[in-house]
């Protein structure tokens, strides 16, 4: 495996991602969300009058977490159906096979497609999310406490999505990895939901139900932390009846999670590897 094939593959894939409807898909979303986002933000700010700082805090934390949630999921949408094809279809157009007649790794395809895939939802994250703190800071004055480290935390997100979609498309088709994949970020974000609400009313069991899925698939965990990078550090305290609240965050990431997070992004990609390598073109 060397690096300038990894690079070189992952330079043509930015270049496809570019040119897919997907990406205009994505645009045109984005575009409506930041829109909505910043008429919902100026009436918020028109009512601020009537708010104790803290209830304004409160309130712009809140909406902001609901906003970035939409963008999350905006990416969420476009990284799995930009994975999908990226394998399953070149190897159902014999794409695939005619890339890997030269004598290039299987596995330096995969990896630089899936570092090419990273960049470019990395990408789109770190656009969207500055565009949306900007939007609320000229509408409510509001900025986050740590915009890097929640927008990083989102771009990891990304980064385990695709993973997961990356490895799907190994086995099954295009359409149908990225179906699963979102699929099952849904139901990740849902297991949390159920845990926080367990966690409110006491019920171990309920509770186990995120903590489980978060292990499972780290989707729900990393955007539980970056929830927390962008929310007021003092919201919680002043506001204790909001603690379970799905759109804000109690604690930051531990340094286990991100690193079985890490693992886990390995793992998945070592395995979608031995699988690439082992199908019939």
């Amino acid at each position: 495996m060397t690096a300038r094939t990894v690079l070189t593959v992952a330079a043509l894939t930015l270049q496809e991602a570019a040119r897919r409807r997907v990406l205009r898909s994505l645009a045109v979303m984005t575009v409506v969300l930041l829109a909505l986002s910043a008429w919902g933000f100026s009436r918020l700010d028109a009512n601020f009058g009537t708010l104790t700082s803290g209830e304004a805090r409160l309130a712009a934390s809140q909406v902001l977490n609901l906003v970035m949630f939409g963008l999350s999921l905006i990416a969420a949408l476009g990284t799995a159906f930009l994975a999908g094809p990226t394998m399953a279809g070149e190897i159902e157009s014999g794409t695939a096979l005619a890339m890997l007649a030269r004598p290039v790794r299987r596995s330096s395809v995969l990896l630089g497609k899936w570092l090419g895939l990273v960049v470019f939802g990395s990408g789109f994250v770190a656009v969207a999310g500055l565009a949306q703190f900007l939007i609320v800071r000229a509408t409510v004055g509001y900025w986050p406490p740590q915009p890097v480290t929640g927008l990083a935390l989102l771009a990891a997100q990304t980064a385990v999505l695709l993973t997961l979609g990356l490895l799907l498309s190994t086995v099954i088709s295009p359409m149908a990895s990225g179906i699963v994949a979102v699929g099952l970020f849904g139901a990740t974000w849902i297991a949390g939901v159920v845990g926080g609400v367990g966690q409110a009313l006491g019920s171990e069991g309920m509770a186990r139900v995120g903590t489980v899925s978060r292990m499972l698939l780290p989707t729900d965990g990393l955007w539980r932390g970056a929830m927390h990078g962008f929310q007021d550090p003092t919201v919680l305290a002043q506001f204790p009846a909001f603690r379970d609240f799905p759109f804000l965050s109690q604690a930051p990431l531990t340094t286990a999670y991100l690193a079985w997070t890490g693992l886990w992004v390995v793992l998945l990609l070592g395995l979608a590897a031995v699988v690439f390598r082992r199908r019939d073109l």
